[in-house]
């Protein structure tokens, strides 16, 4: 896992100052939609009554009055804003994050109030093929899909300079320390390997991508391998070399398995006392029994009509 330095510094090159202050989301104080515009509207409708009847009576106050109202309901219809499923509005007043609006409807917030849209739907990264050595310095092609949301809209926007920007670089960045940490394969078998291990390999790059890009408020859901192969310059020898693995172990295979067989047919015979085997007859089976079992073609019976010592 990376350390907090490294993260300071990645979070540095794409504009997030180290020692700046971090963002946490919270609830804006809003108003609901439809009331706000009922009101809105009987201060218009009562304003445009009060200065036509000051017009009329020439009564100087009352008009004050009535323009008065119809200004405070042109200031309230600067208010209104919609927000959609899955999306969030980050509220702005003059300079200072006052709250995030992440409730589905028609609100009302002060009109001052710049109001940044922020998408918090599912969204896909997929990566380029990376090439890198692997632990066993074996040069590698990889690449992977990262499922991501934001889940802290105002770290989203105030902690990076551009949060899409910053989930490119940092999967990217993810990926390369992941395959540099873990063989291709392992041929002992002992380690966990990043063709043989695919659940482990993904847990891990996931854990290790929301340590990243938690300070940017994302949240990972997925992350998955989608191309893994060995660099074009090296893929023939070793695929040769994994053809070669198989073939070693398919035949240690078949010979453990002949080697049980001809313990429990010996060991059957023996005590079955059909037949009486010295120790050169039962060496001369147990080599015939293997040459059968383990062969790669099958085979010729021969019929000896002699005795084993003539």
């Amino acid at each position: 896992m990376i350390s907090d330095q490294d993260v300071a510094n990645q979070a540095l090159e794409l504009g997030l100052s180290a020692s700046g202050q971090a963002h946490e989301q919270r609830s804006a104080w809003l108003i609901p939609g439809l009331p706000t515009m009922v009101g809105a509207l009987v201060a218009l409708g009562l304003g445009i009554a009060l200065t036509a009847t000051a017009g009329d009576s020439h009564n100087a106050a009352l008009e004050v009055v009535g323009i008065v109202l119809i200004v405070v309901a042109g200031f309230q219809f600067g208010g209104f804003f919609v927000v959609q499923p899955n999306q969030a509005r980050v509220l702005i007043l003059f300079g200072r994050y006052t709250g995030s609006a992440t409730e589905a409807g028609w609100w009302w917030c002060n009109p001052f109030t710049k109001r940044q849209k922020v998408s918090r739907r599912v969204r896909n990264f997929q990566s380029e093929r990376v090439k890198v050595n692997d632990a066993s310095g074996n040069p590698i092609e990889i690449a992977a899909v990262v499922v991501w949301r934001i889940a802290d809209t105002a770290k989203a926007v105030f902690d990076v300079a551009d949060y899409e920007q910053f989930v490119t670089v940092q999967s990217e960045t993810s990926l390369r320390h992941l395959a540099s940490e873990y063989p291709y394969d392992d041929y002992k078998q002992d380690a966990i390997s990043l063709r043989a291990n695919a659940d482990e390999v993904r847990g891990s790059l996931q854990a290790e991508l929301q340590g990243r890009l938690q300070l940017a408020g994302i949240e990972i859901l997925e992350t998955r391998l989608t191309h893994l192969a060995y660099a074009p310059e090296i893929a023939e020898v070793m695929l040769r070399r994994q053809q070669a693995e198989a073939i070693l172990a398919a035949r240690k295979t078949m010979v453990q398995g002949a080697v049980s067989l001809v313990q429990m047919a010996v060991a059957q015979l023996a005590d079955s006392d059909l037949i009486e085997l010295d120790p050169e007859r039962k060496a001369t089976m147990v080599a015939n029994l293997m040459v059968v079992l383990s062969g790669d073609h099958s085979p010729t019976p021969v019929i000896n009509t002699g005795s084993l010592y003539t």
